[in-house]
Order: structure tokens, then sequence, then C-alpha cells
């Protein structure tokens, strides 16, 4: 099964939503309100998520009152510094992801992998996760590790930190 990166791109944020505690049924208002505001069909992978769209939730709440879908949005922003910005869970998804200039999602840094820096770039290894440093797949390093290699040869080969390696095995052998 393949996933298009801006799919890919809309789960990690809306993983972060729910991640907030902003139950499906209260986020889709919300999406709706930002398409239409931003003119975007995919919010969720648009660089205008990240520097609008806390503060057209936060006057969007506002307008709204005391409804369900205002403190759903309220949920997901804060006020810091006379700013409205995202709360501190989806504001940290949101800067593991760099956009192109067009605005776009370009690159995933995905959290799952714990102090690990792996990445989801399309333009790379065709979009499977790599390691940021030495730019090798955690599948070949995977296999080559079941294979018996040992870690410290894996880091010299693949010019993969040591630390991210072990963040990697450890997230895969719990997984298995």
């Amino acid at each position: 099964m393949s996933v298009p990166f801006v799919g890919l791109a809309e789960a990690h944020a809306l993983a972060a939503i729910r991640g907030a505690g902003v139950p499906l049924q209260r986020i889709r208002p919300a999406l709706d309100l930002l398409q239409q505001e931003l003119g975007i069909e995919n919010v969720l992978a648009s660089r205008s998520l990240y520097t609008d769209g806390a503060e057209l939730l936060y006057d969007f709440a506002e307008r709204e009152g005391d409804t369900s879908q205002a403190r759903s949005a309220r949920e997901l922003v804060v006020v810091r510094h006379g700013r409205h910005v995202f709360n501190d869970v989806v504001d940290s998804y949101l800067r593991r992801v760099e956009f192109a200039g067009d605005g776009w999602a370009e690159r995933i840094h995905l959290r799952k992998y714990g102090s690990a820096d792996v990445v989801v770039d399309p333009r790379r290894s065709f979009g499977i996760p790599i390691f940021a440093r030495g730019a090798v797949r955690l599948e070949t390093v995977i296999s080559a590790f079941k294979a018996g290699t040992d870690i410290d040869d894996l880091t010299a080969e693949y010019g993969v930190p040591r630390g991210d390696l072990l963040s990697v095995l450890r997230v895969h052998t719990e997984a298995a």
C-alpha cells in the first residue's frame, strides 16, 4: 500500500490535533473553516496551517462563542506573547515538518523513533523512511542488524549516528 506524500503530511498534522485531545467530530468544522478561509484544499499539509491557522481558529472560536466547535478550536490554540499559537502538542508535531518554497510539506521528521532523526522525503528513497544522517533506509539497517551485523559496523558502514541507530532498533524490537 502506498500513501501520497500529501496524505502522509495531513495524517501527521491530524495525529497532532488528535493528540491534543480534540475529537474527530470537532476537527472537521475547524478544517472546513481553515479550507474556506485560506482557500486551500489540503490545508493540513500546508505551511498556512502553521503560520495562519492558529489565528484563524482563535478568531473563529471568539465569533462562535460557547459552541462545541468553538471549544475545540480553543483547545488547539493558546495565546503567547500576545500571539495566537497552537498548543504545545500540535506545535511539536508541526515543527517536525519542513516546507518547500511553495508552502507545501516537503519532508517530515518522524516522531515515532524517539530521539533518532528519521525522515520521509518523497524525493529521496521513494518516500521510504531514512536516517537523516547517512540517508540509508531504516529497513536496510534493520535487515543487516537482524542478519548479525554489529552495531559499530552498521554505524561505520552507513554513517548513521549510534544513538539514532539504537533508538530505531529499540522501537523496532518493541513493535515486533
